[in-house]
């Protein structure tokens, strides 16, 4: 019997610590002290709805006690409901109590709306209170002269609260300070004017208001280093030059192959007059024949005909060697 009892209350013991385990494990009565300790009133049934809701209750409370201490007037249903659609809660809090630190207008539901536009809100703020330095790449633009002038500058931003939901990144500001870039060096007459008096980079940009639209507000634009590149005009002269005589070339070859074409057509049709004159004389004689036998002509006449043929032969004969003997004086 005594072994009974024993065995009973051992097995009274392993349930009890066994309740105990996997009630401690549900309900974070660790965190429910912690929170009680720091002035926060949280309702176990608030944190065990917390674990019903799969919400991590150290996530909401531990903000919680941060908010509170900061003095925030920050709810517990508002950062369960920030947690839920996605937020980093406690990023939202330290952004709240930085901005608090900073005098900066900044209530909750900004806040939660900046951290789930993808933006981080507490960069934002520190960003408000230490603006950033974003450095540009190096910028190439061609003066009037033709001359490649070669611009790094550096854009001192602050964020703006107000536009950080729907503004521009800063890939927007760097693209719009290029764009000034290239614009005041593109309308200056010389490339030494550039180089004389740089600021003229920052005026242009700083008076088109090239942070409408964006996250940030721009402070200032200084001008880190200026170069001057290559010579544009020349090398566009140079391939003008170049392409112009390459045209020439092509239209003197293709008059070229129209003349070749045009000589080999007329020796064809030399050639071709040539056979026909053959073929012509060829028929001479059958022509005489047939005149002889048919009595159209008389044997005296074809010994005339002979004769006059004889007589322009020499007479050309003559006439050939008289050439060639003034050609030899």
């Amino acid at each position: 019997m005594e072994a009974a009892g024993l065995l009973t209350v051992i097995i009274l013991v392993v349930l009890v610590i066994a309740f105990l385990a996997i009630l401690f494990s549900f309900v974070p009565v660790m965190l429910w002290i912690s929170a009680m300790a720091s002035g926060v009133y949280v309702g176990l049934t608030t944190l065990i709805g917390m674990r019903l809701r799969r919400i991590p209750p150290a996530r909401i409370i531990n903000p919680l006690i941060k908010a509170r201490k900061a003095g925030l007037d920050v709810t517990i249903e508002q950062l369960e409901t920030h947690y839920l659609a996605g937020g980093n809660v406690d990023r939202v809090v330290d952004a709240l109590i930085a901005a608090q630190r900073a005098n900066i207008d900044l209530v909750f539901s900004r806040a939660a709306a900046i951290d789930l536009a993808g933006r981080d809100v507490l960069e934002a703020v520190q960003m408000s209170v230490n603006p950033k330095v974003i450095e540009t790449p190096t910028v190439s633009a061609v003066a009037k002269d033709g001359i490649e002038v070669k611009v790094r500058a550096r854009v001192t931003v602050r964020a703006n609260i107000d536009r950080l939901v729907g503004g521009a990144g800063e890939e927007t500001i760097i693209a719009r300070v290029g764009e000034g870039i290239v614009t005041t060096n593109g309308s200056a007459n010389s490339h030494k004017d550039v180089l004389e008096n740089p600021d003229m980079i920052s005026q242009t940009v700083l008076e088109k208001g090239l942070d409408a639209g964006t996250a940030f507000e721009i402070l200032s634009i200084d001008i880190a280093d200026v170069d001057v590149g290559k010579n544009i005009g020349a090398e566009l002269q140079t391939d003008q030059a170049e392409a112009d005589k390459r045209i020439a070339q092509a239209k003197a070859e293709e008059r070229r192959a129209m003349a070749v074409a045009k000589e080999q057509e007329m020796r064809a049709r030399v050639e071709e007059m040539r056979a026909k004159v053959v073929e012509a004389e060829a028929q001479v004689p059958l022509a005489l024949a047939e005149a002889l036998r048919s009595g159209k002509i008389g044997v005296m006449d074809y010994y005339q005909l002979q004769n006059l043929m004889a007589d322009t032969n020499m007479r050309k004969s003559i006439g050939d060697l008289a050439k060639d003997e003034d050609a030899d004086k």
